[in-house]
Formats: C-alpha cells, sequence, structure tokens
C-alpha cells in the first residue's frame, strides 16, 4: 500500500509538472516578450515582428562552455541568419553586467536579454533552476557573474507573424545554430 501510494503521489507531481512547463507550442502565437538588453534598453518582442522572424534560444549561464560555443556559432553565422531574413536574441537569467561582459568578450553580434527573475522562460515553458556565480577573468579584471536563474538550454523560432515555427526543448549546443537555419532556408 505504501508503495502504491507514493508512485500515485509521484504520477500527480510529475504530471503537475508537465503542465507547469507546457509552455509556448509550435502554431503558439507569442506576445508580451520585454525585458533588459545586454546595454541596459528595453527590448520587446513587438519591435521586431512584421520585420524579422526572431530566434529566441535560452541558454543556463554567460560565459560557460556550452553557452559561449552557442553564441559564438550565433555571431559567426550572422550574415546566413541575415540571409533567412531573422534576428537572434539570446536570453538568461544573467543581470545586465553579465551580458553587457559576455557579449564584449566575445564579440558577440546580437542582442542578448536578462531574465533575472524567470518570468520569460516561464511564459514559454522552459525549465528554470536556481542561479548561481562564477568568476572569470574578463579584459585582465577578475568578475563575479551571478545569475538569478539558471535556464535549460531550448531554442524557439517565431516567424513575423509572431507565430513559433520551431521548438527544440533538447538543444545541443554545437548544433542549435545550424538546425534553425536548416529550418529557415528549408
Amino acid at each position: 500500500m505504501k508503495t502504491t501510494r507514493f508512485t500515485f503521489v509521484t504520477a500527480i507531481l510529475s504530471l503537475f509538472a508537465a503542465s507547469a512547463f507546457a509552455g509556448i507550442e509550435v502554431g503558439s502565437t507569442v506576445s508580451g516578450v520585454n525585458a533588459n538588453d545586454d546595454q541596459g534598453n528595453l527590448w520587446s518582442l513587438e519591435d521586431h515582428l512584421g520585420e524579422k522572424n526572431v530566434i529566441v534560444y535560452f541558454y543556463p549561464a554567460a560565459m560557460t562552455g556550452g553557452c559561449t560555443k552557442q553564441a559564438c556559432a550565433y555571431r559567426d553565422q550572422s550574415a546566413a541568419l541575415n540571409d533567412a531574413d531573422a534576428i537572434v536574441v539570446g536570453v538568461s537569467g544573467d543581470s545586465v553586467n553579465n551580458l553587457r561582459l559576455f557579449k564584449e568578450a566575445h564579440g558577440l553580434n546580437f542582442t542578448l536579454i536578462s531574465d533575472i527573475d524567470g518570468a520569460i522562460a516561464k511564459k514559454f515553458g522552459v525549465a528554470t533552476r536556481n542561479g548561481g556565480s562564477i568568476e572569470r577573468e574578463i579584459n585582465g579584471a577578475l568578475h563575479t557573474l551571478t545569475r538569478g536563474i539558471t535556464t535549460g538550454r531550448w531554442t524557439f523560432v517565431i516567424d513575423k507573424s509572431g507565430k513559433v515555427i520551431y521548438k527544440d526543448d533538447a538543444v545541443k549546443a554545437t548544433e542549435d545554430t545550424n538546425n534553425v537555419l536548416n529550418l529557415l532556408k528549408g
């Protein structure tokens, strides 16, 4: 009886957790995404709808291995992404200052937005966990980079009308950009 009750409670909690993170699916329309960018300015998804396809990718933490590889791949493919009529925006739980340093250290040529409280991740259904801190040397100075939350690595492509046309909730950092480009070219 004890094992059955535990299994039943575990199953109910798993269903609740799955529905809590259901989020945005392919075919959904997205709006109301506003946050501070890497320069401290307000970035709004609505400012880009109708003009470009918007690649929104969530990554765990600025200045870490996989996240740096993923960001640099988007940087390096900027011409192909522009040809595909797309812009990129990276989202993490990092502060505006962390994002500015990340962008500067790696010459990133796209917008990074700060989701310290996880509101954007929650809207998209991206799983989060507690934030953390890391120390990195940038331009000869040691910096402590603290983030409010740590997100999962997920990618969405939103077309010009605001409709999600792609969702990947099992992103491999080194393959993400090519997968998105294949979608946009196909």
